[in-house]
């Protein structure tokens, strides 16, 4: 459900802290947007981001909006198997079968590798990426700039 605008954020520091949330389970790392200025705090004490502590007020649905990350978005398998669809019609089975195990991922990327097609499947991801956290973005009443935000 779309409600007013609330924050106005710079895309690339969106983009930066999704990335961030989406590697986190190795490194614990969290994102919230202020919904009052738009700053993205990120915090991580594995991955070194101490620096950039949350605010104390951080658990406060009001102020803060918690960054998605690639799961939360729906950016893993059903991706790679639209992606396959589209390029590789094929190899369809195959990749459908890389998932049903661990480690999923690598072969996928091996497969796309032998395949010259691992570029055209990054181009794909950055574009999905970008799209989902638009319409992420556009959900929460959160306007992206390519400014800092109140620029």
């Amino acid at each position: 459900m779309s409600i007013g605008k609330i924050a106005t954020v710079n895309v690339q520091e969106l983009r930066d802290a999704f990335d961030l949330v989406s590697i986190g389970s190795q490194f614990d790392v969290t994102a919230y947007i202020c919904l009052e200025t738009g700053k993205i705090y990120c915090s991580s004490v594995d991955a070194g981001l101490e620096d950039d502590a949350l605010p104390e007020d951080v658990d406060d649905a009001t102020r803060y909006l918690a960054v998605p990350s690639q799961h939360d978005l729906d950016l893993g398998r059903r991706l790679a198997l639209a992606f396959v669809a589209e390029k590789l019609p094929d190899d369809h089975d195959t990749v459908a079968g890389f998932f049903r195990r661990r480690g999923a991922f690598a072969r996928f990327k091996e497969l796309l590798a032998e395949r010259g097609k691992l570029a055209g499947w990054y181009d794909f991801e950055a574009q999905a990426t970008d799209e989902a956290l638009r319409a992420w973005c556009a959900d929460h009443g959160i306007e992206l700039v390519a400014a800092g935000p109140g620029a």
